[in-house]
């Protein structure tokens, strides 16, 4: 499912607001995608594609890859 809107998500360690993931990337939110799982797969901000991942360790946790959404190929 792809919003266009924020959708508050946590772990076991914290909860993510829109304010807290835009200081995390230093970026600005555009839109985030959930497949099957109450924390989304992607999220895109002006910059970026953010890829999460989920850990797997004992505490729920994520990690984040910021892929940029527009490279300049040189």
């Amino acid at each position: 499912m792809m919003l266009c809107e924020w959708k508050d998500f946590s772990t076991d360690t914290e909860i993510y607001t829109q304010a807290a993931f835009e200081e995390v990337v230093n970026d600005e939110f555009e839109a985030m995608m959930f497949e099957d799982d109450d924390i989304p797969a992607y999220i895109w901000t002006v910059n970026y594609v953010c890829i999460i991942k989920k850990g797997t360790r004992m505490i729920a946790d994520i990690s984040i890859t910021k892929i940029p959404r527009n490279p300049v190929c040189a």
